[in-house]
């Protein structure tokens, strides 16, 4: 097996274990504006996906945000968030591999900047050796599933799509990486990843057999 040129990771869920965080948050102003959910529910249904695209989609569902409600979400977010988040195990072990084998990598997000410069900020040597790769889908037309965030990473990078390499846990980020062109592994380590296979991710159990997924 060929390594690739370029791996590009996801943020929540892949780097830091931000996600749970995000899925009570999420849950629970869900309930508050009449749509009650199941943490299994938000967590197949809106994660993953952009702030303003989840709330187009809970209002179609009958929840009644408030206009302002992606500030304020935002808002919220951030000040849990703030109390630390951990990083996903294995994930500095995988980078130190990258970093032996000479091959880059990068961050592909929907979040804002702002989210990752405090999920990332609290981990000062991650935050460093990403410096200058994070991209946002807060700077593009289109967030995943649309596959421009990962297009502009590899470009930025000039490596081709080919040989590129994406680490998602969302639906939506991997069905952003395939349509991308991309080697995209589907990262669940709590099942069997069928939702992202389903999308034509390969399933990615644990950080720590992402080396030798990739050739290394």
């Amino acid at each position: 097996m060929t390594p690739p040129k370029l791996v590009i990771f996801d943020c929540d869920g892949v780097l830091v274990d931000s996600e749970p965080t995000t899925l009570t948050l999420l849950r629970d102003e869900f309930e508050y504006y009449g749509l009650p959910l199941t943490a299994a529910e938000v967590d197949r249904d809106y994660i993953g996906v952009a702030m303003a695209d989840i709330a187009v989609k809970a209002r179609a569902n009958g929840a009644t945000l408030p206009e302002d409600w992606v500030v304020s979400i935002y808002s919220k977010m951030f000040e849990r968030l703030r109390k630390g988040v951990p990083l996903i195990a294995g994930i500095e072990a995988a980078l130190d591999a990258l970093d032996a084998a000479g091959i880059p990598y990068a961050v592909g997000s929907n979040g804002p900047m702002a989210k990752m410069d405090i999920t990332l900020g609290a981990h000062p040597a991650l935050l460093e050796r990403l410096k200058g790769r994070i991209f946002s889908a807060h700077d593009c037309k289109a967030g995943k599933p649309d596959p421009e965030l990962f297009l502009k990473a590899a470009a930025f990078m000039n490596v081709a799509p080919d040989a590129c390499v994406v680490v998602d846990d969302s639906v939506a980020g991997a069905t952003a990486g395939v349509r991308a062109g991309m080697r995209t592994l589907g990262f669940d380590t709590q099942g069997d990843g069928a939702h992202l296979t389903a999308v034509g991710a390969e399933h990615l159990s644990h950080m720590d057999d992402l080396p030798a997924r990739i050739g290394l």
